[in-house]
Formats: C-alpha cells, structure tokens, sequence
C-alpha cells in the first residue's frame, strides 16, 4: 500500500478510537446532576473579579443581582486597576438594579508570583471568607446567569455530595469567526478532557470551566486555593486539581442557562484568547508542541487532504478510508453544534478550524519563547519557573 493510503488507515483508526473510547467526549448529555430539595438554604459568597469590564458588566452583573436564591448570598466584585470605571458602573448597576448586596472592592497591586486574575480572586475570596458561608460561587465578569443558577448549583452540589460544581458557560456566537471557532473551543476541551471521565465515581480527568464555579468553602481551604495555584495560567483546570488531590469530588458539564456575553467579533480576538493559554496546556514542552501539531496534522487535517488526494489519484483506498474518517469527525462535531443552535453544514469545515487552532498553538509557543510571558487583561507576567499545570 502506498504512504497515503497508511496514512488514511491510521487516521481512520484514530478517529473510530475517538468516536468509542475517549470518554464519549462528543456527547452533550453531561448537564446538572439531580438537585436534593433543601429545607436549609445554605450561605454563598459570589466572588467576581473584574478588570476593565465597563463594555459587559451591564450584560451580566443584573443577572447575578437577580439572583432568586432562598439562602443567604453576597456579592463581592474586586474591581483589579480597572481604567474604565468598572467599579462605579457596578455600583450604579446595583443601585438601578436591587437584589443581593454588592460590595465592590480593590485587590491591590499584586504580590509577585500572581498570573491572571487569580491575585483578584484571592482578595474576594478573603472577605467573603469573613462572612463563613458554606460556598463560594467564583464566575468571571462576563457570565450571566439565569435567576435560578446559584439555587441549581447548590441543590446539585448537595445532591451529589460534590466539593466542586462547574458549568462550561455557553460562550456567545454571533459573527461568522465565532461560528466557526467557538463551538469547535468546546468540543476540543471536550477532547482533552471528557466530561463523563470527570464526573465518574472513579475519574480518570480532573477540569473545571472558570466562568461558572461553585466551591465548598471548607474544599477550598483544604486544598490551600487560590494560594496553591497562585502561578497557573489555566487557572479553572488547576483549581479543579487542588479540590482532587486533596480528597474533593468534582463534577463538570455543559451549561443550559449560564451564558457569556464577551463578544469575540474578530478573528484576532478569538486568535488571542485560544494563543494566551495554549503552549501553557502544553506544559511549555517544545517536544509535546510537536507532538501535538503532529497529532492535530493526522487526526484533523488528514483525513480531508488523503480523501480529496485518493480522489485526484484514483486510490480508492486512500479516498474510502480519508472519506470514512472525514465522515466520523464531522459525525462526532454535530452535537456540539447543535447545543450552540449553529448550522449543521458547519460540520464538515473542522479540519479548517483545526488547522487555526494549529497555528494558534504555534503562535503562543513563539510568544512564550520571545519572552512575552502570560497576560491577562493588558497584564503581562514573566513565566515561573515551576508552574502548578508543569509539574
């Protein structure tokens, strides 16, 4: 047999491995387990970090202000050197609005040793620990909930005895680059981590979706959050793995009314949300990043270029095989497209957004590598050396 035709069998194999033995990972079945009915509504800090939010805040801080929760809930949104007047507008929202109380308060300058917004986060969490609730609910500033989100994520978290309950929030699509990119973000996080493995009795993945977390309080002390992962640039997924080392259940799944309204209008915005992290899924390792373009080369782009190749050179073998694996990979990406109400036509066009997501990777290790360092917000920071996720 010839080179094509081996290399249309093996992404064939690959893809019938995926379909069946990752987890189901396609599947878009993994929603709130069943809630227990509570007599006793228990205490819940909402902590919120925010920097220069001004643009979605009116979007999505209403939303948690609504809240229809029977227990106690506060809201603490620390406003990180914001320049747009984030912490005002949230004031003002919550005066025009009512509902829960909203302090907003200021982070400081962060101490060295800090990424991202997990130094804003770790003075949330400190006052709101001074009210003792029982949980907290950490969601970015973006996220908007329906009024009932905080009740169904305390009901699950108590139904299922769980320390840790994530919503992967429904990220907004609307221009044609989101369409395209955002539905296949999901779908590969999906990949890497399958939320049925998640969220079994014996989980063989640990993950967490950031912009929608309820932690027990006492989990999070346990596993020494956020100071224990002061350093991780995915902060969702390390977070979860702290809750998981130190004895903690966590359980992870689509969301059905927790929504991002963050616009990603731009193929450049969406370039620069998927390039901030990626090398850092990566572990920093040059040898897993060519690892890694290999594999996205074989599972994703393959398959399109042997069928069309079978076809210009009369190999039926390397048409049938690229074909049935095309066939399979655009069969496994409908669901997701479903859950974001896109056209299914969309489906077959994963090999493409694949090959951006390729040259994302690619480009995040040469920011890596030209000592840009991880940024946040217009907050860049050098990279530690010994990083929680590289470890």
């Amino acid at each position: 047999m010839s080179a094509l035709v081996w290399i249309a069998l093996v992404s064939l194999v690959v893809w019938l491995w995926l379909l069946l033995g990752q987890g189901f990972f396609w599947r878009t079945d993994q929603r709130l387990p069943p809630r227990a009915r509570l007599e006793h509504w228990p205490d819940v800090a909402v902590v919120v970090p925010a920097r220069d939010e001004a643009e979605v805040l009116p979007l999505s801080l209403p939303s948690l202000l609504a809240q229809d929760y029977p227990g106690r809930a506060e809201i603490f949104l620390v406003d990180d050197g914001s320049s747009d007047g984030t912490g005002e507008l949230a004031r003002s929202l919550a005066e025009r609005h009512g509902g829960l109380r909203l302090s907003v308060v200021p982070p400081g300058e962060p101490e060295e040793g800090w990424t991202g917004k997990l130094w804003a986060l770790r003075q949330g969490m400190a006052l709101a620990r001074a009210r003792e609730p029982e949980y907290l609910l950490l969601t970015d500033a973006d996220i908007a909930h329906a009024p009932d989100s905080l009740r169904e994520l305390v009901a699950a978290a108590r139904g299922g005895g769980f320390d840790l309950v994530s919503q992967m929030a429904r990220l907004r699509v609307a221009s044609g680059w989101e369409r395209l990119i955002v539905p296949a973000f999901v779908y590969f996080f999906a990949q890497l981590y399958p939320f049925r493995w998640i969220n079994a009795r014996r989980p063989r993945a640990t993950a967490a979706a950031g912009g929608c977390v309820l932690l027990r309080t006492e989990a999070a002390e346990r596993a020494g959050i956020p100071d224990a992962v002061r350093q991780a640039v995915i902060d969702d997924v390390s977070v979860a793995r702290a809750v998981r080392r130190s004895g903690g259940r966590v359980w992870l799944g689509l969301a059905d009314r927790v929504d991002s309204v963050r616009p990603y209008p731009r193929l450049a915005d969406l370039w620069r949300m998927v390039s901030r992290s990626a090398y850092a899924q990566l572990r920093h390792n040059p040898l897993v990043l060519l690892g890694t373009v290999a594999g996205l080369a074989l599972v994703y782009l393959a398959p399109p270029v042997t069928f069309v190749a079978g076809l210009a050179t009369s190999s039926a073998g390397a048409a049938w095989a690229g074909g049935l694996a095309w066939l399979v990979m655009t069969g496994t990406y409908l669901p997701m497209l479903r859950h974001y109400r896109q056209p299914l036509a969309l489906a077959p066009t994963l090999p493409f957004t694949a090959l951006l997501y390729l040259l994302m990777t690619v480009d995040s290790a040469v920011q890596h590598y030209r000592g840009r360092g991880a940024a946040w917000k217009g907050r860049t920071y050098a990279r530690p050396e010994a990083a929680p996720e590289e470890r």
